[in-house]
């Protein structure tokens, strides 16, 4: 029972003075008499505080604008398409000229139940964050299962090579399973369309690396090469190559959501106006220009690397593209304002990289 309660209880049935019931219970003589005058005005309202909610917020986002978010929300997740506040945040600006914070869409999407709760296993602070400074300094690959909705249900892998810095897609295919010398043909693919890279960043799959078996394979040996430097993973580990899976994430969701696109891998198609410019939880941003193509492509840094006995450098003016970033605007994933996103992101802190140098 409230202290409210038992005070207005002592003073109208029991017939106590206000005085001795104030005493009896620590509080002030004048807050038992306004309790007592607010029960006999309101009933049983009395026993619970009044809300402190102002009556007016001048602030508060108009209720159309609340509507606008929760209906974007809802077509996004309909197509597939990332929906979280980053995003949802762009397409106001962008489509309706309207600046919303994202913490404001976040409170607004909880409010209407769009946000599933979803219990961390470990604090944020235990990952250490990680990025590329400037474009081709890392690519991440990886591939993932797909299961088609025909009727044998068949399975295939898709295959993404994606650039660290800039979460570019340099170079998405699918295939009934993939094979090392699918892998080594896709990344002469990505090289020859994008410059050469100065590092690889993969899990340690047979079909990436060999060196837990020993020997290399295929790719092993053309990355050595050119010069580039590799690096693994530690095993059970797969937050480090974070970003290409968060990328694979939002590229499964949206081939669920094609029903034209489920029945055949060999017309499996990945929208690349999403790829080049469309934002993602990753990737989104007040700015237009900091879309995964425009990172990738905007600068004046010559994205090649000169082979050298101790392994590629970059070439070129690259301390213009740094200013670039810094003065992007408020991007949350461009190393110094990192995204909320995790999972696109992180690498567990006690884990370090295992990088295999050209000359190993």
């Amino acid at each position: 029972m409230s202290k409210r309660r038992l005070v207005i209880t002592a003073v109208v049935v029991e017939g106590r003075t206000q005085g001795e019931v104030a005493r009896a219970y620590g509080v002030s003589q004048g807050w038992v008499s306004r309790l007592v005058a607010r029960y006999r005005a309101e009933g049983e309202a009395a026993f619970e505080p009044r809300s402190r909610r102002p009556k007016t917020s001048p602030t508060a986002l108009a209720p159309d604008t609340v509507d606008l978010i929760v209906r974007i929300r809802k077509e996004l997740t309909e197509q597939g398409l990332d929906a979280g506040p980053e995003t949802i945040a762009w397409h106001l600006q962008q489509h309706h000229h309207l600046r919303v914070s994202r913490a404001t869409i976040s409170r607004h999407l909880t409010a209407h139940g769009l946000v599933v709760p979803a219990p961390r296993k470990r604090p944020r602070s235990s990952y250490t964050r990680f990025q590329a400074e400037l474009p081709n300094e890392t690519w991440q690959a990886d591939f993932t299962h797909h299961r088609l909705a025909d009727k044998a249900g068949t399975d295939i892998e898709i295959l993404t090579w994606l650039d660290d810095c800039s979460r570019y897609a340099l170079h998405v295919t699918c295939w009934e399973r993939v094979t090392g010398p699918i892998v080594l043909d896709t990344f002469r693919q990505a090289v020859a369309a994008h410059g050469i890279p100065a590092s690889t960043l993969t899990d340690n799959g047979m079909v990436f690396t060999t060196r837990l078996s020993g020997g290399r394979n295929a790719l092993e040996h053309e990355l050595r090469r050119l010069h580039i430097t590799q690096k693994n993973a530690a095993p059970n580990h797969p937050t480090t190559c974070g970003k290409v899976e968060r990328f694979q994430q939002t590229m499964k969701n949206w081939l669920r959501a094609q029903p034209d696109l489920k029945h055949s891998y060999t017309t499996l198609g990945w929208p690349t106006g999403y790829v080049t410019w469309a934002p993602d939880e990753t990737t989104a941003s007040w700015a237009a220009p900091n879309f995964p193509e425009a990172r990738f492509e905007a600068t004046d840094l010559d994205r090649s690397w000169t082979l050298a006995p101790t392994g590629p450098t970059a070439t070129g003016p690259g301390h213009a593209l740094l200013a670039w970033l810094v003065g992007c605007g408020p991007d949350e994933d461009l190393g110094l304002k990192r995204t909320a996103d995790a999972t696109g992101v992180a690498a567990p802190a006690d884990t370090g990289l295992r990088s295999r140098s050209p000359d190993e």
